[in-house]
């Protein structure tokens, strides 16, 4: 893959925010219900060590994690983060493909639970859990 190859089956990442449009472009990839997001890091994604910052990998763990809950609930509900823990495993450089892949852990009436695998070039860089509040909109 090089340097600027985005992997198979990713396109542009269909939810904007103005905390993410700085960062973009973004990249999406929904299999079997799971949201991945990836970027290829540039310097506008690393902390002045030239390393993809933890705020970054924090941000697009929480949002992947959110839209895999959300397919799982149909889309329906909005849902708020309540806890969100990030573990920092290595670095990740720039010219490198950061990828965060969800994996559902429970989806309840009230509350959703989730992990994720955060890799650099496919090697583990963190790792992520959340809950989410699901918030039902009023009839």
């Amino acid at each position: 893959m090089s340097a600027t190859s985005i992997p198979e089956g990713f396109v542009p990442h269909h939810r904007k925010s103005p905390l993410t449009d700085p960062w973009e472009p973004l990249f999406n990839r929904t299999v079997d219900g799971v949201v991945s997001l990836g970027v290829r890091l540039a310097p506008c994604h690393t902390n002045s060590r030239g390393y993809a910052h933890g705020g970054l990998i924090t941000a697009l763990a929480d949002n992947a994690m959110g839209l895999t809950c959300g397919q799982a609930l149909d889309g329906g509900p909005s849902l708020v983060t309540v806890n969100l823990a990030v573990d920092f495993l290595s670095a990740a450089a720039i010219g490198q493909w950061l990828q965060v892949t969800p994996r559902l852990v429970r989806a309840g009436s009230t509350l959703c639970f989730t992990e994720a695998l955060v890799t650099a070039d496919g090697e583990p860089c963190a790792r992520a859990n959340a809950t989410f509040r699901v918030v039902r909109r009023a009839a």
